[in-house]
């Protein structure tokens, strides 16, 4: 990744993006044992894959088009506080089934920094019973490539527990941070 090589220029970025970030009271709050992951994919490379991901059939993908408050409901399901970033001002992505939500993501407009236009799927959420079938993780990879159909430089993934599921698509981890702030290189295994 060129002008993304070095943890300080993933600091400034984050920096710009999420200013006072870690003076929220809500990050204060946090545990100290909670550990975070921010993931950037170079969306100016070729896609790391070829091919759409195995997932069952009858599953369809598509920008929500529906009543927010259905929405609203499936993204209660996974995590409540998520609720307030699906008020209907934003882009959503979606995997169906039969018509019935089964996976949604947030399309993230983040802004600009470095030189570098900025977005992702956000908020990532797919209902228990449509879990461990691969539906999410096409879902995320077919958000990634509408990022990079409109221009975007970077797809970044914010605020994450699940790195390892988002390396499957190509993302890789560039900043750990906790309540306090980010971790130093060597100190970032060590905590986890």
């Amino acid at each position: 990744m060129g002008k993304l090589s070095k943890d300080e220029t993933f600091e400034k970025i984050f920096t710009a993006l999420f200013p006072g970030f870690f003076e929220r009271e809500e990050i204060g709050a946090l545990p100290d044992s909670s550990v975070f992951a921010e993931l950037v994919l170079d969306l100016k490379e070729p896609l790391p894959w070829t091919a759409p991901l195995p997932f069952p059939k009858g599953i369809s993908f598509g920008l929500y088009e529906g009543p927010i408050g259905a929405l609203q409901e499936a993204v209660q399901t996974v995590e409540e506080d998520w609720v307030q970033y699906f008020d209907g001002g934003g882009r959503y992505f979606c995997a169906f089934d039969e018509g019935r939500i089964a996976s949604f993501c947030a399309l993230t407009d983040m802004g600009a920094a470095q030189g570098l236009h900025i977005g992702g799927p956000g908020c990532v959420g797919t209902l228990p019973a449509w879990r461990k079938k691969g539906i999410g993780l096409e879902m995320v990879r077919r958000a990634t490539e509408i990022f990079v159909r409109e221009g975007y430089d970077v797809s970044w993934i914010h605020w994450t527990h699940l790195e390892k599921w988002y390396q499957k698509l190509g993302y890789r981890t560039v900043l750990r941070w906790n309540k306090d702030g980010f971790f130093m290189m060597g100190q970032r295994e060590e905590k986890r």
